[in-house]
């Protein structure tokens, strides 16, 4: 298996933006192959002494933070469906509308040691 992850700030009143270009997003990849989709809004994360997810994304008071994660079968696999999702016609507009500051999301692919 192989996972993408993302933490990105996203503004309190654009969270249902953010939910419904989400919800595209995940059809796409999951249409393209993607094993699963997952979006979390922070319930739970405090800023910590030395960081934190808010410290990492350098949250605003009017922001909140979204951890994600997408799965699939391989590396190779994710790479397939990247390519396949990122020449989707759609996704140039739907880049030219995210609803976050990008500059502060950060993400990466994660070759797991233990799954259950």
């Amino acid at each position: 298996m192989y996972v993408d992850g993302f933490v990105v700030p996203v503004p309190k009143n654009k969270l249902g933006e953010y939910t419904e270009v989400s919800k595209y997003m995940c059809k796409l990849c999951k249409d393209a192959g993607a094993l699963s989709y997952v979006e979390c809004v922070a319930d739970d994360v405090k800023p910590g002494k030395v960081t934190s997810f808010p410290q990492a994304v350098q949250l605003k008071d009017d922001e909140v933070v979204v951890f994600s994660w997408i799965t699939y079968k391989s590396k190779e696999d994710r790479d397939r469906i990247n390519k396949l999702c990122m020449e989707d016609p759609r996704m140039k507009e739907l880049g030219q509308h995210m609803p976050f500051d990008g500059q502060r999301m950060f993400a990466g692919g994660f070759k797991p040691i233990i799954e259950a």
